[in-house]
């Protein structure tokens, strides 16, 4: 195995991976505007429309910050048949991503979320969406499409939003047909089947996550009771790789018995909203190039914090990771374990 000799052949090398993203996809209206007083029928702003948008979110969001890193996204997911999905699919369109992986089912709704924006504060949050299980005919269908796209991928993303596209049954499926193909899998998880990813390559949850997931209950401060719930966790899912996102602590990353902190850096945070799309991308990104889990926690989390100096759910931006990266020398401390 032939070692990268530099940053800039890392990233160049991610222009080479399709990335396979499963997950439950969804759209991010926003109506900016700007508010300067107080309606009179209740104690609430009244907020003057200057734009309005809609943006790819969820794994969909997922996709666009793997193209954004200059890999080729693979995005799998059912949508409704309603107006809401026609938009999504228009939105992947415009953005040159194949929609060949979506399936539209007329018994489901496009799950959209609808923010209002006032300056650089969110003030509401209006969400339109369902959250049962896939009914057999469309497990069927999302099968079929996922076969499809893992023939040509390097990694999968399962991007779990608790919206309904993931049970028990389907994970492990989805799992056996990549391991079966020695194709690596990165997890980025939700409540509900938290604990059904077993045999995954690599589970990314946050903290909050982590403590629901598991069930326990301990002060985010206590590191011997996290190291020891990512223990259990390893354990549970019989997996050696484990990331977990810590907000404004940083990252920490298992592999087996070896444990690394890497602390978050200096920033202007304007809004989290993204930020773990990111993260799982980029670590990803690195999984499939076999980098080592403390070079993938470091990039995935200097990513991450780029995001977070804009407003709303936006992709990661290649060039400044690039340029940061150079900077805090991320790829000497790890040069010897990162290899292709």
């Amino acid at each position: 195995m032939n070692q990268f000799s530099s940053i800039e052949s890392v990233f160049s090398a991610f222009e080479s991976l399709q990335v396979l993203i499963i997950g439950d996809v969804m759209i991010d209206s926003y109506l900016w505007g700007k508010s300067t007083r107080i309606s009179p029928e209740a104690p609430v702003p009244i907020v003057n429309v200057l734009k309005r948008e809609i943006r790819m979110g969820g794994a969909a969001n997922v996709a666009l910050n793997v193209q954004a890193m200059g890999a080729t996204p693979l995005l799998c997911s059912v949508i409704g048949d309603d107006k809401d999905g026609g938009d999504l699919l228009r939105l992947m369109e415009e953005k040159g991503l194949s929609v060949e992986g979506m399936v539209q089912s007329p018994e489901r709704v496009t799950t959209i979320k609808h923010r209002i924006i006032a300056g650089a504060q969110q003030l509401l949050r209006v969400d339109s969406e369902i959250e049962y299980n896939l009914a057999e005919h469309e497990e069927r269908h999302l099968e079929e499409r996922y076969l499809k796209l893992l023939a040509k991928a390097d990694v999968v993303i399962f991007e779990d939003y608790d919206k309904g596209l993931f049970s028990e049954r389907n994970i492990q499926r989805f799992l056996q047909l990549a391991n079966e193909q020695n194709i690596p899998s990165v997890v980025d998880p939700k409540k509900k089947n938290f604990l059904s990813y077993t045999g995954c390559t690599l589970f990314k949850p946050n903290l909050k996550e982590l403590k629901e997931g598991l069930k326990l209950d301990f002060a985010d401060e206590s590191l011997p009771a996290f190291e020891e719930a990512v223990e259990e966790l390893q354990h549970q899912l019989h997996t050696s790789q484990v990331l977990v996102t810590l907000s404004e602590r940083g990252v920490f990353v298992a592999d087996g018995a070896e444990k690394t902190y890497i602390e978050a850096h200096r920033r202007s945070i304007s809004d989290v909203s993204g930020a773990g799309d990111t993260v799982i991308s980029i670590a990803a990104l690195c999984i499939a190039l076999k980098a080592s889990l403390p070079f993938v926690a470091g990039l995935s989390n200097l990513g991450g914090g780029l995001v977070c100096e804009q407003v709303g759910v936006v992709p990661v931006n290649k060039q400044k990771l690039l340029e940061e990266a150079k900077q805090i020398e991320l790829f000497d401390k790890h040069e010897h374990r990162v290899t292709q």
